[in-house]
């Protein structure tokens, strides 16, 4: 009942959506794209599309697709903004040697985001939708995953409601959404730490 355009395999456990995807037309030059990443910083830039999602509390999640990055339109009722119901999570990507593009544990950040969500109220997105989001992008913007020792790709998959209301409430409907981020190190120096039992 959660789910609409899915394709279930329960012998196996596996389930498949079909994504749209719509190229950006106008992306980030070779030129641009390699001068980032030669020194990306971190979380200061982003590649050339994101993944949204829609849930809507009678459908479930609905209409998957890859799309040009841009800014999203919020209402200023927005719930998100009011009271906060929102929830993210981070994982990165590396490319080895032989230019296969990997992510390290994805289903442990699905299983932290789907714990989130249900402290929040929100509804949990299913672990085969997650990574085959992941998935999805990491593919669409494979250009922008370097091997350069100590780089990665960084994912921020994010969850925020979307109904236009002021009152206390779960929202009825949401919006998943995953953006990329080509990373270095999260600190430019060594840092200081004090630990202590």
């Amino acid at each position: 009942k959660h789910f609409r355009n899915w394709r279930c395999n329960r012998q196996i456990g596996e389930c498949m959506t079909s994504f749209s995807v719509t190229k950006n037309s106008s992306p980030k030059s070779d030129a641009d794209r390699n001068a980032i990443l030669e020194s990306p910083g971190f979380g200061k830039h982003f590649t050339d599309h994101m993944v949204l999602i829609d849930w809507e509390k009678d459908k479930g999640f609905i209409n998957p697709r890859v799309v040009p990055y841009a800014p999203l339109s919020i209402n200023p009722a927005n719930m998100t903004l009011h009271y906060g119901q929102s929830i993210f999570e981070g994982l990165k990507a590396y490319k080895h040697k032989d230019g296969s593009i990997k992510t390290f544990r994805p289903k442990s950040n699905a299983a932290r985001f789907a714990k989130s969500a249900k402290r929040m109220a929100m509804p949990e997105i299913p672990e085969e939708l997650f990574l085959q989001a992941v998935k999805q992008l990491v593919a669409v913007d494979a250009d922008w995953v370097t091997n350069k020792p100590g780089y990665a790709l960084y994912i921020r998959p994010f969850m925020f409601a979307t109904d236009e209301f002021v009152g206390i409430k779960p929202s009825d409907t949401y919006k998943f959404v995953i953006i990329n981020s080509p990373v270095g190190a999260y600190y430019a120096e060594p840092v200081r730490v004090k630990i202590e039992e």
